[in-house]
């Protein structure tokens, strides 16, 4: 029977080489340290099993790339929004490794929406997505460092100034990127998809979610679904073609 499949994999399914321009979805797989390097083994399978097994069937398949995904219900160690918030929730400063990273942050509905848009695309255009790889990012402005963007979410919690709320480890014991952001034109002209969030928009839902769970006594599912809610009426608001 015919169906379709989104294979996730992660923007870290690429050879990283710190340059200044986004990845496109041709540039070479592969990176210095284990998880991208088990990323972008994950692609290279799903473009052989697409032309061993999925190229003339009625299996519609497609992978999807993204990365420095945030959001309230992350719970994950050693991820930079979830150990400020347990830090933050105890007013402590949290710990960083490297305070001038760069990362594109995006929300986590963003690349989710990406990845339903592509999955419909499977099913009413498969020749212009069948076995074919979407990245799924913020806005090329959108490249904050660590320090910019726990300052940002820090106005949201009871520090009085945003220095306070981390201190710099400098201590890493494996080979970390400074830099990594993808290219998502390929995204755009063959599923019309853009991100919803503006940036501040992402900062305010995402620390609103962890406060209102550390101070308050609310229903987490339903501030979840209004978060979800505001999302999407947001993309109505801006006539996103997802939303059609």
């Amino acid at each position: 029977h015919p169906c379709n499949a989104v294979i996730i994999t992660s923007d870290k399914c690429y050879d990283n080489v710190e340059w200044l321009w986004g990845y496109r979805e041709n540039d070479h797989l592969g990176g210095k340290d284990v998880y991208s390097a088990s990323k972008g083994a994950a692609e290279l399978v799903f473009k052989s099993y697409f032309h061993s097994f999925f190229k003339d069937s009625p299996t519609k398949i497609a992978s999807a790339r993204a990365g420095n995904v945030i959001g309230g219900g992350d719970w994950a160690r050693d991820r930079i929004v979830p150990d400020c918030m347990r830090a933050w929730s105890q007013k402590q400063p949290v710990e960083i490794r490297n305070p001038n990273a760069t990362r594109p942050w995006q929300h986590v509905l963003e690349p989710l929406s990406g990845y339903l848009a592509l999955a419909q695309n499977l099913a009413v255009r498969p020749e212009a997505t069948h076995g074919q790889s979407f990245n799924f990012g913020p806005r090329s402005e959108y490249n904050h460092s660590v320090v910019q963007i726990l300052g940002d979410m820090s106005k949201h919690w009871e520090f009085e100034s945003p220095a306070d709320s981390f201190k710099a480890t400098g201590v890493t014991t494996f080979a970390e990127s400074g830099l990594l952001k993808l290219n998502c034109d390929k995204a755009l002209h063959a599923l019309k998809w853009v991100p919803t969030f503006e940036y501040d928009q992402m900062i305010e839902t995402v620390s609103s979610w962890y406060y209102r769970y550390y101070k308050g006594d609310e229903n987490m599912y339903d501030v979840t679904v209004a978060q979800i809610d505001k999302y999407e009426t947001e993309a109505l608001r801006k006539g996103l073609a997802w939303t059609k």
